[in-house]
């Protein structure tokens, strides 16, 4: 069944006359009438009565008339909605993010919904591997990712982040080159995240005891950066964390750089660029204007 001819109906129905019905349907009164009588085909029934007094609904008129109305109304609705999610006033928006970008990302997130405030928004914390996975099967929109992303991602450069010594706030500090450094990470236990929950991190941190050419041993972990960073704060040992985390450090704890090429890496953006959602870009520039 048409729209068009339940429109046609309604019209009718509302004005009682085929030819006032058909000046507000800019169309001609014949072409009206036939769709009347398609659409009294297509239900079986009479559902005008034509005299003096113009058109009159009959039982069955009635009777459909309701459910036309309510049909035609719930179609507009969903034409109005689909131009609204079509210019990005309506829809969701799921973010994912890490440990390097837990300063950024909220901040994004907030920047966005300020400017958006009917946009459902949604922010998982995931590694950059889970969030391209994610990107790929819809679960994300959008990610914060260490970059490089794989060739099926679109990815937009942020920022730089590297690896940082957390030291408890009265230990002496290394001197930051390579000689010292390599002096004081060998067969020293660190207190680290578990790389199931950071692999990233791990990564970047195996990188770095290769190019130093060192081991050192495992003092505790935890599935928490807090964590890791509490412990390093009340004495416990040091870890290796993202300098990124100086958002987040407590009191008690040193932050020191560590300024060697393989503790560095990149962070960006990441979303499906075969997709082309205007949610997305809503959001990159939101990211675009903190950074």
């Amino acid at each position: 069944m048409e729209l068009r001819l339940l429109r046609s109906f309604i019209a009718v129905a509302e004005t009682g006359n085929f030819g006032t019905a058909a000046k507000v349907l800019l169309t001609s009164q014949s072409a009206l009438t036939k769709q009347i009588q398609l659409l009294e085909r297509q239900a079986g029934s009479t559902l005008f009565t034509r005299g003096r007094h113009g058109a009159v609904l009959t039982p069955a008129g009635h009777a459909l008339l309701v459910d036309s109305m309510d049909v035609v109304r719930r179609a507009d609705a969903l034409a109005r909605r689909m131009e609204q999610v079509a210019a990005g006033a309506l829809g969701v928006l799921n973010v994912g993010f890490g440990m390097s970008s837990m300063d950024v990302a909220p901040l994004a997130v907030a920047h966005f919904r300020a400017r958006h405030p009917t946009i459902q928004i949604g922010l998982e914390d995931m590694s950059s591997s889970a969030q391209f996975d994610a990107l790929r099967d819809g679960a994300l929109s959008v990610g914060f990712v260490r970059l490089p992303a794989p060739p099926d991602i679109a990815s937009e450069v942020i920022r730089h982040d590297r690896l940082a010594l957390a030291l408890p706030r009265n230990e002496p500090a290394p001197e930051p080159d390579f000689a010292g450094l390599q002096s004081w990470f060998h067969d020293r236990p660190l207190i680290r995240l578990l790389p199931t929950r950071g692999p990233g991190l791990a990564s970047q941190t195996s990188r770095l005891f290769a190019e130093l050419d060192c081991k050192p041993g495992v003092l505790h972990e935890t599935s928490d950066l807090l964590t890791v960073l509490a412990l390093v704060a009340a004495g416990a040992g040091s870890a290796l964390v993202p300098a990124s985390s100086a958002a987040i450090v407590p009191d008690g704890v040193n932050l020191i750089p560590i300024p060697l090429a393989a503790a560095s890496w990149t962070i960006g953006t990441a979303w499906l660029g075969e997709v082309q959602n205007p949610l997305v870009s809503a959001f990159l520039n939101s990211v675009r204007t903190l950074c």
